[in-house]
């Protein structure tokens, strides 16, 4: 029988060490990554200044997202991890796929984080690849051994390096493309004097949202930490209501004036367009002040999915989708064994990143790569499914509704079915988008096996 975390045993039951601010910050860390750091990048060189509006569209369906979410995880505040949110709304199939899918997304991100992380550290310290990412993947995953506390200790610390990191950055920026520091003046021409705003026109802007996407995504992460908050509801709605407009204005603040005071075509795609424009600027040391930078954002990815994996896989082995030894907690509340787990597939990431980088690890990058879309779209059609059953019940609006429901609810879905869409049309996605449906139907397959052996 599955019990709840108020009705669970001590050492099956997770801990309430996490403050406010440490959810908040977790939130921030989860969005602002090396995604924006780096892989904007990519973007921009493919989509122009115009990306500026990537970046709105992608940002705006995101809002609805993480508003969905926010209404659900209001009104029940004991589901401790959002994938049970899909359970909720669309039966325990959705729990069960969307919870695997969800952490084997994760358990991919540790061995690429890692590997990242050891790319960046070997500009300062001259050991191999393979090693560094062991090192950086065992202490992470002993600060989240230790206590859920002290994995939001170092999430906040990590956050706020890059939250003072990009306020310094629009500031420095701001102040170039105004012409204050400029000593040719104002540059915002740049915004057209290279081929134009949108020099590859609307579908090239279209398909650069889907690219944008993935390097937004992660605010979810603040429903699982929420649980082990004093207040998960607060938590939630704050999180919906002030903290994603404040990293909305950070991405598209940042990304606008790069565009704004370099040329777009001179950023190379997998280099850093924050460090351009800071040697562009003439700042000194910009090259290396950006890779510590990116290494923070680097480890705090790093240290938020060994979080993720471990607590997702929590609650899977809570409702009988998972092993049961892994409910065990210690006695710090930490489920030290799906930690464990965590570290264990991660080591078998960067071994399979060494021997077999583009077969092995490859298909496994390739076959998460759309997951994340997949899985919004089921807590967007849960969060429509619960709202309708509420208003059939007759019970009042929820405390945190969506706006203007149900259109922009469909909206959301829409849009999400768009960048599927838009995925299969774009030759390099392609491969990530059929790879992604066969993990999908892995899953399914996996919960239709659970089924019949009970």
């Amino acid at each position: 029988m599955n019990t709840s975390a108020l009705e669970a045993p001590d050492q099956q039951r997770l801990s309430h060490a996490l403050r406010p601010r440490h959810v908040t910050m977790i939130t921030i860390g989860g969005i602002i990554g090396a995604g924006l750091f780096v892989g904007s990048s990519v973007a921009i060189s493919a989509v122009g200044p115009a990306v500026i509006v990537s970046y709105a569209i992608t940002g705006l369906m995101f809002l609805l997202v993480m508003r969905s979410l926010g209404e659900m995880a209001v009104e029940m505040p004991t589901v401790r991890s959002f994938t049970e949110f899909a359970r909720a709304g669309l039966g325990d199939w959705a729990g069960f796929a969307v919870g695997w899918l969800y952490w084997y997304f994760w358990i991919v991100v540790i061995p690429v984080e890692a590997i990242a992380g050891a790319t960046l550290l070997q500009r300062w310290v001259p050991l191999p690849n393979w090693g560094l990412g062991c090192i950086l993947m065992s202490a992470m995953a002993g600060v989240n051994l230790m206590s859920a506390r002290s994995f939001g200790e170092f999430e906040f610390w990590f956050a706020s390096i890059k939250v003072v990191a990009i306020i310094f950055f629009i500031a420095i920026c701001g102040a170039f493309a105004f012409g204050i520091t400029s000593p040719t003046g104002a540059t915002f021409g740049n915004l057209t004097s290279h081929g134009g705003f949108a020099p590859f026109g609307l579908v090239a802007i279209l398909a650069g949202s889907v690219t944008v996407f993935f390097s937004m995504m992660g605010a979810e992460i603040v429903t699982i930490a929420a649980a082990e908050s004093t207040e998960p509801a607060k938590a939630v709605a704050r999180m919906v209501s002030t903290v994603v407009w404040r990293i909305l204005a950070f991405y598209l603040g940042s990304i606008a004036l790069i565009v704004s005071v370099v040329p777009w075509d001179s950023i190379r795609p997998g280099e850093s367009p924050f460090a351009h424009a800071l040697d562009h600027m003439k700042i000194p040391y910009a090259g290396s002040i950006m890779s510590a930078i990116v290494l923070t954002a680097v480890l705090s990815c790093l240290n938020s999915s060994f979080y993720v994996a471990s607590r997702v896989l929590f609650v899977l082995a809570e409702r009988g989708d998972a092993p049961r030894w892994l409910v065990v907690t210690n006695r710090r509340h930490v489920p030290a064994r799906s930690v464990l787990l965590a570290a264990a597939a991660g080591f078998a990431g960067v071994i399979a990143a060494i021997l077999s980088p583009e077969i092995v690890f490859g298909w496994l990058v390739k076959a998460s790569g759309a997951l994340i879309v997949f899985i919004y779209l089921t807590i967007v059609l849960s969060q429509i499914r619960l709202r309708r059953a509420r208003e059939r019940s007759g019970a009042p609006a929820p405390l945190l509704p969506m706006w203007f429901f149900p259109w922009l609810s469909y909206v959301a879905v829409a849009a999400m079915v768009g960048m599927l869409i838009a995925m299969g049309t774009i030759p390099s996605l392609r491969s990530q988008l059929w790879a992604s449906i066969i993990s999908v139907a892995v899953a399914l397959a996996a919960y239709a096996a659970k089924r019949r052996r009970a």
